[in-house]
């Protein structure tokens, strides 16, 4: 039997915001009719030159695998703000995709990007923006979020037409607006309805 396609939803998160995102992300993928979430994460890095993780992590989604990306009907791709660029674990992933890159397997699949930052103007859309870099190498079909999504309209905190994005304050305490879920939701669904244009 045929696997049901699946929308790749890979994060990386410190203080729970990104990762309820990617949750809320997740959703949008689902409801799609017929198109699955599957939900990764991605071990933090450490200059140790030894292993610091376990293999499994203690709670949440399991660690992405590089055949989790190369199977995918499409990727959204999630990471806090570091200095303007995703954090070090994520790019640490995506850096070990020269395999797929050789091969092509992402070639023409949907991809989008989404983001948290601590301070109002800390980087969301360079972070959107860098983010996109490796995708685009790869050869996949950068997805936004158009206007006609009302959220970008109205959001005070984040949203932008390059992903989705959310701003946790200064302390990483304030959870994400029902504006910035919506426009997290739109993004999967965007995400799931062009893989299943696409494949």
């Amino acid at each position: 039997m045929d696997q049901k396609p699946y929308v790749l939803v890979l994060y990386y998160s410190r203080t729970g915001s990104t990762a309820a995102m990617a949750r809320r992300v997740a959703r949008g993928v689902e409801s799609v009719t017929g198109v699955e979430a599957r939900l990764r994460t991605v071990p933090a890095i450490s200059a140790e030159t030894e292993q610091v993780a376990d293999e499994v992590p203690d709670d949440g989604p399991p660690y992405a695998t590089q055949n989790d990306l190369r199977h995918c009907a499409g990727l959204v791709l999630g990471s806090p703000t570091r200095f303007g660029n995703m954090a070090a674990p994520l790019k640490y992933f995506m850096d070990q995709g020269s395999e797929l890159w050789l091969s092509g397997a992402l070639i023409d699949k949907p991809a989008a990007v989404f983001t948290s930052t601590s301070s109002l103007h800390g980087g969301q859309e360079s972070t959107l923006l860098s983010m996109q870099l490796p995708l685009l190498h790869h050869g996949m079909v950068i997805v936004g979020l158009p206007y006609g999504e009302p959220g970008l309209a109205r959001t005070t905190a984040g949203g932008t037409p390059y992903g989705a994005s959310h701003w946790s304050g200064p302390e990483g305490g304030r959870e994400p607006d029902d504006t910035e879920l919506a426009l997290c939701h739109a993004l999967g669904r965007r995400v799931a309805e062009l893989s299943e244009r696409l494949r």
